[in-house]
């Protein structure tokens, strides 16, 4: 029984060990960073369904009742730990292999020879590391005006129909904010760099899993285009509504 556990030992650290290897190769490093800015693509089109409400006329209650849902459903919860570790380790090995790319440009152009086979800019895949910084900082702004206030439990509560009990109320800290021309300007430019990180970055994603054939292709960078285009747009649509016409 020992002389069998010494015989496998070596084989699962040789497993781990290559499994490592890969992670911090190149190639697995790109799997890493396409897996990961698939999930947060699909997280924005469900944070999108959310925001959304924030447009209906009735003084926040349905996105008040939302964000209560939110932060209180437990499987939403896990997931949201789950997205929190994901945008970090995406931001991480995004600025890894931005830098990689950066010191091996003299000597082999791959990421835009990469970027040419899907139709996307040469000069985005250049600036992708700028562009993440940017949305990085976008992000941790965004979460300490609206995530860490409600996990403070400094909002005000208000009744709303369809609760039993009184809820935070994250409209009116929205609609705060979207009162402000600064930060309005600030979020509409951040969704240009959203949408400009979208362009390059959707296409790439399913090149990088092997997605990259003349039959699927085209279809996929049409996605991927309407996609970076029209949901950044609507985000950005809400804070220019709050400021003219609320």
């Amino acid at each position: 029984m020992v002389n069998n556990l010494l015989l496998q030992a070596p084989i699962k650290l040789s497993t781990m060990s290559w499994f490592s290897r890969f992670l911090t190769s190149s190639i697995g490093q790109k799997l890493v960073m396409s897996l990961t800015g698939l999930f947060l693509i699909l997280f924005l089109i469900v944070h999108l369904a959310g925001n959304l409400q924030l447009l209906y006329q009735d003084g926040g209650a349905a996105f008040n009742l939302y964000a209560r849902f939110m932060t209180t459903n437990p499987l939403i919860k896990t997931t949201s730990y789950l997205l929190y570790f994901f945008i970090l380790l995406h931001t991480w090995q995004g600025l890894l292999l931005w830098r990689m790319n950066r010191s091996a440009r003299g000597r082999q152009d791959y990421a835009v020879k990469r970027t040419k086979a899907v139709g996307t800019s040469a000069v985005l895949s250049t600036r992708m590391g700028w562009l993440g910084i940017v949305i990085f900082v976008f992000l941790v702004i965004h979460l300490y005006q609206f995530w860490l206030q409600m996990k403070l439990g400094v909002l005000p509560q208000v009744d709303v129909p369809g609760s039993d009990e009184p809820v935070d109320d994250l409209y009116t800290a929205v609609y705060n904010v979207y009162k402000n021309p600064a930060f309005v300007l600030f979020y509409v430019m951040a969704m240009v760099v959203v949408g400009l990180h979208l362009w390059h970055g959707f296409a790439s994603a399913f090149q990088t899993l092997g997605l990259n054939h003349r039959k699927y292709t085209p279809a996929i960078r049409f996605v991927g285009r309407a996609y970076a285009i029209l949901v950044p747009l609507l985000f950005a649509i809400i804070p220019i509504y709050f400021y003219f016409f609320l």
